[in-house]
């Protein structure tokens, strides 16, 4: 009698799916499985018995690639990325161009270059006693840079100048989608706000379609607004300023320090403006569901701190900005900070400029 080792192995697939058709017609009767499931699975099972156990072998990388285009495996290379890898016609290989950081105008000018007492990151510095109106401590002072959201504290004035309804309901629109940086904006078109509420997120989280809204639908339109914010510009003294639009976006927007430290100075008049510029957060309702927006300058979460009133700004040629009314050693200070380098720093400059003024109170003597 020969042996057969294909007759073997077919009685054993035979004999297999038999036996697991068996177990599963016996348990169709109370429902576990149907004939037609016991039939399907009975294949695959019988299937796996006579593979068995089979040695993997790592083989060429040939081998490999072989083998998983048979089971439908995409391979990739070492150190070739999973997505974006060009693997057939319909994929493609995503390359991202290095693009350095645009200079500021203030390195541009070369004022990072300047040195002062206390190492400040900044490139202009303007510390001023508002009752008393003297000069602390100042660092190119007179240059005249981009203000960035700094402009959003001029926005400000003029909407309360003008005492509109600030109950009114404005809707966003595509006309105030921003197109100057193509910055994003969590206020949908379409969105519906009192000009308060537009207020508010303007000065706390510097949110440019609210600003934008704002001088759009200002008596007049926006030529009219930008009119009114150059007007006021001149009559609070300040002659290196120009507005070209509300929100601080153009690099066109620009101003010195003692103008800024004089815009200050006015719009802390204002006890809305120093409410709003200086409050934690707000939760808005925007379409079905509700955006919370919280303050860009995290001083005014510090216990540390007395803010009375604060603006931040950044686009890439003013640098890093910022601006406050605050009491420091009892004294109202205005402190006015641009064209900052990095992240944080202009935080980093107020706390230095605070400490070094607190110092200067401690050693001087009382009458």
């Amino acid at each position: 009698m020969t042996f057969s080792l294909n007759s073997a192995v077919e009685g054993l697939r035979r004999t297999t799916k038999a036996w697991v058709l068996g177990i599963c017609v016996a348990l169709a009767p109370m429902g576990w499985v149907s004939l037609a499931q016991a039939q399907t699975q009975a294949k695959p099972n019988a299937k796996a018995a006579t593979k068995g156990k089979v040695q993997k072998t790592k083989g060429t990388a040939a081998q490999r690639g072989a083998a998983a285009k048979q089971r439908g495996t995409v391979v990739r290379a070492k150190g070739q990325p999973a997505r974006g890898a060009k693997t057939n016609k319909n994929r493609r290989i995503k390359t991202v161009a290095f693009v350095p950081p645009k200079p500021s105008f203030g390195q541009i000018a070369g004022l990072h270059g300047a040195q002062d007492e206390l190492a400040l990151k900044s490139a202009v510095a303007f510390v001023v006693d508002q009752d008393t109106n003297e000069v602390l401590f100042s660092k190119n002072e007179a240059a005249v840079l981009p203000i960035a959201s700094l402009t959003k504290l001029m926005t400000g004035v003029i909407v309360s100048e003008a005492r509109l309804d600030l109950n009114e309901i404005i809707t966003i629109t595509e006309a105030d989608v921003d197109t100057e940086k193509g910055s994003r904006s969590r206020l949908k078109v379409g969105t519906s706000l009192p000009r308060g509420e537009l207020m508010h997120l303007a000065l706390m989280s510097s949110e440019n379609r609210a600003a934008h809204a704002l001088g759009r639908t200002y008596p007049g339109g926006m030529a009219a607004f930008v009119a009114a914010m150059n007007a006021k510009a001149k009559a609070f003294s300040m002659r290196d300023t120009t507005f070209v639009e509300p929100t601080g976006l153009s690099s066109k927007n620009q101003s010195s320090a003692r103008d800024l430290a004089a815009l200050v100075a006015a719009a802390s008049s204002y006890p809305a403006m120093r409410e709003w510029s200086t409050s934690q957060g707000a939760q808005v309702p925007v379409g079905n569901r509700v955006v919370s927006y919280v303050n860009t300058n995290r001083l005014t979460a510090n216990p540390n701190w007395d803010i009375l009133l604060q603006k931040t700004g950044y686009i890439s040629e003013a640098g890093q900005c910022l601006v406050m009314q605050t009491k420091v050693a009892g004294r109202k200070l205005i402190m006015v900070f641009l064209d900052s380098f990095g992240k944080y720093s202009r935080l980093g400059d107020a706390e230095r400029v605070r400490a070094w003024v607190e110092a200067q109170n401690a050693n001087t003597p009382r009458s």
